[in-house]
Formats: C-alpha cells, sequence, structure tokens
C-alpha cells in the first residue's frame, strides 16, 4: 500500500453517541489539514506561509465563537454538551490539549519557513539586526511612526492594567526604577500598526514590530533597566446576544458590538520566554486559569504573518491566474439580460470572474426597462460594487430593497454602515426577521419587456463579496425561467412580511420546507435501491452536523444507496462502518482555493451522471442552523447544460480528485494518500477548463 498521510482521530470512545464525531474535535482535525498545507514541500512558499496564517485566524475564530460558548455552558453550571450529552469538562479537555498541539506545530512551521525564505534571501527578523546604520533608521522610525501612537502604562495603586480589547496584543515588561525597585509596565500594540517593519535596502528584510519597541524601552523609560520585555496576545468572546424584541435593531447592534470587545478573555498566549511573575499578573488582571493560557515559542498572534504576503515575489507564490469571463456574455455584447434570456447560464467563481454578477447588476441599475431590484446581502466589502450598483438604482428612480443581515458574525459593524448608505439613497432597506438569521444569497430585477414584466434571477452558494468570490469556490446562477422568478418573489415576500412561502417550484427554503424536502429525497433513494432500480447521494457541503440527516443517511446505506460526500470542513456522519455506514465515502477537499459550494444530487433513477438525476445548490450546509434557524434556498436545476455542468463536470472532477482530497477513515482519521505529482487536481482541472453553461460560441469552436 502507498504511504499515506494521517492527522489524529476525532473520535472521543468514552464520551457520546459512538454513530457521530464531535463537532468541536470535527473543525480541529479540518484545522490541521489546513495547516498541512503549510508543511507541503512541493507548494510555493509563499502559499506555505499564507495557509500557516489561516490556520492561526481559524484557530482565533474557533476560541472567540466555539470555546467561549462552551465556556459559557460551564458558567452556567451545564455538566454535559446540549446537542449530544458530551461531559463539558472532558470535552474542554481534548479542545486545549489539541489545540496546543496545533499551535506547538504553528510555531514550528513558522521557524521552517522562516529559515525556507532566509535561503530566498528573504529575512523575517525576530530581533534588532546588530549593523548600527540599520539600527539609526529603525530608531528613527521608531521615533516617527510608533512612539506618538503607544500608551505605555507603569502599574501601580494609581494605574491599573488597562484595558485590552478582542484580539488585542501588548508587551509586557519587567524593569529596575532608577531607586532599585522593581517596576511592571504594559504597552498596547494598536491595532493600525504593522505588525512587520521593512528595512531599507536592496534585500527584502522584515524586523517584527515588537523588537523594534524593546529597542525603543529606552526612549520611554530613560533610567530605568529593562530586565524582561514579554508579547502577549488575547481573545474574547466574541458571541453577541440580541433582543429580538428591539424597536431599532442597528442600535441594539451597536450596543452588542461594543460589549463584544469586552467579552471575557477565551485565550491568551504569551511568549514562552516570559517570567512567572508576568504569567501570574496576566492571568490575575485577565481573569482566566491555565486551561485559556497558551505559550508560544515563537511570535504570538501568527495570523498576522499574512502581512508578509504583500512583500514576496510573484515567482514564490501560486502562478497569477486570471478569471475568465464567459463567453456566452460577451457573445451577447456583454449584454447580461440576452444572455440570461437566451439561456440559463452557471458562473463558476473564482475560476470564473465575479464581475458577471457586479456586471448584472450595475446594468440593471442603468437599465431604463428594469423597474425593480431586490437583493440580500450578508456579507460583502465596504465600499462593495453591489451596493453602489444598488445606490445607483435608487437614484435612478427605480424600487430597490435590500435585506441586509445584522447577523452576519464579524461583518455586523459593516452592515450597519451599509444599511445606512443604501436608506439616505432611497433604498428600501429591511432587516429580514429577527429570529432568523437570513443566509441565502438572491437578487431578483424585474424588467419591462414588450409590454410585460419579466424576471431575471440569480442565486448563489456564496455571499456577493468581490474579494472572497476571488478564493472561495461558489456557483452564480442566472435565469428568467418564470417559476424561478416567481419563487424568488415569493422569498423576498417573505423576508419582508413575514408570509412563509408556499407552493413553490423550483425550491426550498430552510427553515420551513427543507428537512421535509431532503428527507424525502433520500427515502425516494432508499425505495429505489430496495426495488433495484439505479440510486446515489452525492453530496458536497462545507459542513455535515445535522443528526437528523445523518441518521437518514445512515438508512439510505443499511438499504445499500452508494453515498459520496464531499464535505470541506466539520463531518459528525461516520463512515465505513459494517451495518451502519459501509456504502457512505467522506472526502476533504484542501487546496488553492476553499470550497464553499453546496451541491446535492440524487439518482432519481438514473445512474450517475445522468440527466435523470436531481441536481440541487445551495447556500445551505446540513446543519441545525441552516435547517432550522436561518433562511436558505436550495435551487433545482433543470436547464440540460446547468445540469450537465454541475452534475457532470464539477462533482465529476471533485470526485475524481487525488490531489486535494483527504479521506475521513471509521476510526475518525483523515488519510490523505501520496500522490504522484502528475495527480489530477479539481483545482487545476477548473482553472484550465470553461464550464459548460459560459461556453457560448466557444463550444462550436471545440466541436
Amino acid at each position: 500500500m502507498a504511504p499515506v498521510q494521517f492527522t489524529d482521530p476525532i473520535l472521543d470512545d468514552e464520551a457520546g453517541d459512538q454513530r457521530f464525531f464531535n463537532r468541536e474535535i470535527s473543525w480541529l482535525a479540518f484545522n490541521e489539514r489546513v495547516l498541512s498545507l503549510a508543511e507541503q514541500d512541493d507548494m510555493p512558499l509563499g502559499e506555505r506561509l499564507r495557509f500557516l496564517a489561516i490556520s492561526a485566524e481559524n484557530l482565533n475564530e474557533f476560541f472567540m465563537v466555539r470555546v467561549a460558548g462552551l465556556l459559557q455552558l460551564v458558567k452556567r453550571g451545564f455538566k454535559l454538551v446540549p446537542s449530544d450529552d458530551v461531559p463539558l469538562d472532558g470535552l474542554l479537555d481534548q479542545i486545549i490539549g489539541r489545540s496546543r498541539t496545533l499551535v506547538a506545530r504553528q510555531n514550528q512551521i513558522v521557524a521552517e519557513l522562516t529559515g525556507l525564505l532566509a535561503a530566498e534571501d528573504i529575512k523575517i527578523l525576530p530581533d534588532m539586526p546588530e549593523d548600527e546604520t540599520d539600527r539609526d533608521w529603525l530608531d528613527s522610525w521608531f521615533v516617527d511612526n510608533v512612539l506618538p501612537l503607544i500608551t505605555p502604562t507603569t502599574l501601580d495603586p494609581s494605574h491599573p492594567f488597562p484595558f485590552f480589547h478582542n484580539e488585542g496584543k501588548g508587551m509586557m515588561l519587567e524593569l529596575i526604577s532608577p531607586n532599585g525597585k522593581p517596576v511592571q509596565g504594559v504597552i498596547l500594540l494598536p491595532a493600525n500598526l504593522p505588525r512587520f517593519v521593512r528595512l531599507p535596502g536592496n534585500n527584502l528584510r522584515l524586523l517584527l514590530v515588537e523588537a523594534v519597541i524593546k529597542a525603543g524601552i529606552g526612549k520611554i523609560y530613560p533610567r530605568h533597566e529593562l530586565k524582561a520585555a514579554s508579547m502577549f496576545s488575547i481573545l474574547r468572546d466574541s458571541e453577541i446576544e440580541i433582543d429580538d424584541e428591539a424597536n431599532d435593531l442597528i442600535n441594539e447592534f451597536e450596543t452588542a458590538l461594543r460589549a463584544r470587545q469586552r467579552g471575557s478573555v477565551v485565550m491568551l498566549t504569551l511568549s514562552s520566554d516570559a517570567p512567572k511573575s508576568i504569567r501570574r499578573l496576566l492571568k490575575t488582571v485577565m481573569a482566566i486559569d491555565d486551561m485559556n493560557f497558551f505559550d508560544s515559542d515563537g511570535p504570538v498572534a501568527l495570523n498576522d504573518f499574512s502581512e508578509i504576503l504583500g512583500y514576496l515575489p510573484q515567482q514564490l507564490l501560486y502562478p497569477a491566474f486570471k478569471p475568465r469571463f464567459p463567453q456566452r456574455i460577451r457573445d451577447f455584447n456583454g449584454d447580461c439580460f440576452a444572455a440570461i434570456a437566451n439561456k440559463d447560464i452557471i458562473v463558476h467563481h473564482p475560476y470564473e470572474s465575479f464581475e458577471v454578477v457586479v456586471r448584472y447588476l450595475q446594468q440593471a441599475a442603468n437599465d431604463p426597462d428594469v423597474l425593480a431590484i431586490r437583493q440580500t446581502l450578508y456579507r460583502t466589502t465596504p465600499n462593495s460594487p453591489i451596493v453602489k450598483a444598488l445606490i445607483q438604482a435608487a437614484e435612478n428612480g427605480k424600487n430597490v430593497t435590500a435585506v441586509i443581515e445584522l447577523k452576519a458574525r464579524f461583518d455586523e459593524k459593516n452592515n450597519i454602515q451599509l444599511a445606512r448608505d443604501l436608506g439616505r439613497a432611497g433604498v428600501q432597506v429591511a432587516y429580514g426577521l429577527t429570529d432568523l438569521k437570513i443566509h441565502l444569497k438572491m437578487s431578483l430585477v424585474v424588467r419591462r419587456e414588450h409590454g410585460k414584466l419579466v424576471s431575471y434571477t440569480h442565486v448563489g452558494t456564496g455571499n456577493y463579496h468581490p474579494i472572497t468570490a476571488g478564493i472561495y469556490t461558489d456557483l452564480s446562477y442566472f435565469t428568467c425561467d418564470k417559476d424561478v422568478g416567481r419563487d424568488a418573489y415569493e422569498i423576498f415576500k417573505y423576508l419582508t412580511s413575514h408570509v412563509a412561502p408556499e407552493k413553490l417550484k423550483r425550491c426550498f427554503v430552510s427553515p420551513h420546507q427543507s428537512m421535509q424536502a431532503l428527507e424525502a429525497l433520500i427515502r425516494a433513494e432508499i425505495e429505489a435501491c430496495v426495488a433495484g432500480n439505479p440510486s446515489g447521494i452525492w453530496i458536497k457541503c462545507n459542513a455535515l452536523v445535522d443528526r437528523g440527516t445523518i441518521n437518514l443517511l445512515y438508512e439510505a446505506s443499511q438499504a445499500g444507496v452508494p453515498i459520496e460526500i464531499v464535505a470541506r470542513g466539520i463531518c459528525c456522519l461516520r463512515p465505513g462502518i459494517k451495518g451502519l455506514s459501509e456504502t457512505i465515502t467522506v472526502r476533504s477537499t484542501v487546496g488553492r482555493f476553499l470550497e464553499h459550494g453546496r451541491i446535492y444530487i440524487f439518482a432519481n433513477g438514473g445512474a450517475f451522471p445522468s440527466t435523470k438525476n436531481h441536481v440541487i445548490m445551495s447556500s445551505a450546509d446540513l446543519m441545525p442552523r441552516n435547517l432550522r434557524r436561518r433562511v436558505e434556498c436550495f435551487m433545482t436545476l433543470v436547464n440540460p447544460t446547468v445540469h450537465k455542468q454541475v452534475a457532470s463536470q464539477i462533482m465529476v472532477a471533485h470526485l475524481r480528485d487525488q490531489k486535494n482530497s483527504w479521506f475521513l477513515q471509521p476510526d475518525g482519521r483523515y488519510m490523505r494518500p501520496k500522490i504522484e505529482d502528475d495527480a489530477f487536481s479539481c483545482h487545476d482541472y477548473f482553472m484550465s477548463n470553461p464550464s459548460l453553461s459560459g461556453l457560448g460560441s466557444l463550444a462550436q469552436e471545440s466541436n
């Protein structure tokens, strides 16, 4: 058997229902797979650094949200995790132990990558250089760019420990005063201070900013002797609670966001060489115990190392890739409406440009025949071209409605500002439903054509976010199908009037219909298999957590239905267990692009892939929140070309992938077989091959 690479198991044999892997441990296993990319020798050096920073950022969010939630349960007196009856203390011990191992790996990798960069004549310096010219330049840089921004605090009864916001970084000081007494001080590193300083010269040399601050302590304490300077960073509980009955949601969210910055500390990372006195002080002032305290043998806050990427030469990064613009739209001289009216199209991001989505809305904003635009916004950029198009449309006298989800975690502040900008322009702004998060991605344009109203609909699996659309793999479906347009109207009506949609023709939505619809589709495959007819289920999602759905898949497997699952991140289903799940294969695709599109395909009486297959794209993962506590859309694809693109091109490529695939084992480990240099990569394939529905006139040339 070929050599394989494993991550640690995600199964705790002593707690919980053994049919399900624990969600939190499964997530940590996913982040270990991300970090493993930083260890791949065949990957560009800069990209290895990028995956290291992504792993660190992922772990931060995990602690701010998931670990924070578990600690809240402990404070409230819970002994078991409500969702799966796992002992809380045992689960937290596993999480902390595994997280410490992950942090240790990150420190080892950053040291290795720093050495490899040095071999490329790129120096990442942890300490001040010895060259006097460099020191003089850094001394001036410190005085001009750092000293005016920092507020050193000497700790005494009249100067208590200053407050550190969430994700704050600081430097603890131990000094000897002129009278010989020991003194402790602390310096908060401002959030707008770069983490790295580029030294002048032809060669690329980057110095950690804390080294410059440490060297400049003499300008702050000219008569003190510095004994120790130790870096630390903190993470706080970032969950927010909103009063659903609040009359002014904007003010309610702004208050909650301020409270987030003051949440309890869930993780404190300190340089491992810090004196014991500093450790004791931080534990006291941050009100934490050893479980929340992490040592770092290297720099803290490794997510900041993403700053370095902007300095690296292109040869140390992935070869530049320019997304394609669909030829089908070019064939109609860039007229999105004419192209869509001719035939449905799916744009596969990031291989095909997000500019299509932007142009679609910009055209709608300036088209005199467009009368109304309805748009959901979950995450987007502060200067979003989507928002600008909606504002332009409103200023042009069109009826524009924007449904903005204020509860989009970590994007709340941006969404509040966008809501205000849109409202000032005359856009009708709605915040959806107070008890449900609006997670579906949809745009509806109503246009007058030949005396009739025609609806153009865009449905996506990803956010209307031009930056992440260049990193995340997602699907954008455009159609002027009457049934889809009617469904979209009913969904938007639900979002603004609270009237639940009924009798939808081409889609089903959470939280009202998804569970029942998915169960019916799975049971139909069970019946087909029992009757000896073709059966099967293909799933591509980010997370598979919902136990009701997993139990249905187990039931299907026991009936003999073959099931292929591509679950990028969390997977609580345990595959390959005799008598339970032996017909189920689970793989995780982790590579250059972040897999984000959700696809659900059911054989429906035809062998895979077949024109008979029932093909669905969705904004929803198979998680309790997506099926029960969010508004999501599952859209059935019937156009032959679009259907073939998703089933025969996209899903088949994922199931053929060798280069980026990790296979979940029955014991919970993820196995990555060793591969040849020319192993098939779905990401490389999609970069090289245009999507079927976007070919247009190119299809004739290829025949």
